[in-house]
């Protein structure tokens, strides 16, 4: 039997997105999206909970991500979830669940100063991802 892991969120970066270069030479981008739950108490009155979620994305879509992605954005990310766990320094084993990001859509983002519009922004992502495509099929 087949499995499926497939993550699909909406919600505002929480972060901006902080860029590396790993050993081998591959970027990869981190970031944060919150998404939020509303529900009612038992005394009747609204409550709302937050969730954080970690974000990863990789090479070129990773610097697609830094570019054009600014903490508050409304953005809807596709990916998958993944598991792993690193030592740190003083050899504590930590564990850590993180979505690796394989599809964005920029739902909405605040004016750059410049006063660039929506359309325009728009525009230049989806070029970038286009772009993105052209070179993993090659």
């Amino acid at each position: 039997m087949r499995s499926l892991n497939k993550v699909m969120l909406i919600g505002h970066l929480a972060t901006d997105v902080e860029l590396k270069q790993t050993k081998n030479g591959h970027q990869v981008a981190n970031f944060s999206i919150a998404t939020n739950q509303f529900y009612k108490n038992e005394d009747g009155s609204k409550r709302e909970v937050v969730d954080f979620h970690r974000v990863i994305s990789w090479d070129g879509f990773a610097e697609v991500c830094h570019q054009y992605l600014k903490k508050g954005m409304a953005v809807y990310i596709e990916g998958k979830l993944m598991n792993r766990s690193y030592e740190d320094k003083a050899g504590i084993k930590h564990y850590r669940t993180e979505i690796c990001a394989e599809d964005l859509k920029i739902l909405s983002w605040k004016k750059s100063k410049s006063g660039q519009d929506e359309i325009e922004v728009n525009a230049i992502a989806e070029q970038e991802e286009e772009k993105e495509r052209e070179l993993v099929e090659a």
